[in-house]
């Protein structure tokens, strides 16, 4: 296997935890909630597992970014 190969499975493998930790993270504010309707309003700040999911998505996508990046400057 040469470099790009392992760069395009890396990428596969990063796109699929980056749904995860997207999908897995808290609804925000409703529809309503963002034109001005209800919804407990006031500062939110995230906390523990939120947190995590919350950088690691972060974290994921800078990486995802970064390597197709790489797979385009090898091609």
């Amino acid at each position: 296997m040469d470099l790009k190969n392992i760069l395009l499975i890396a990428q596969v493998i990063i796109s699929i935890a980056l749904m995860t930790t997207i999908l897995l993270q808290r609804r925000g504010a409703s529809l309503g909630a963002t034109f001005g309707g209800g919804g407990g309003g006031g500062y939110y700040q995230k906390r523990g597992a939120e947190k995590l999911l919350f950088n690691a998505s972060i974290v994921l996508s800078m990486l995802f970014i970064g390597i197709a990046f790489v797979i385009l400057v090898i091609s």
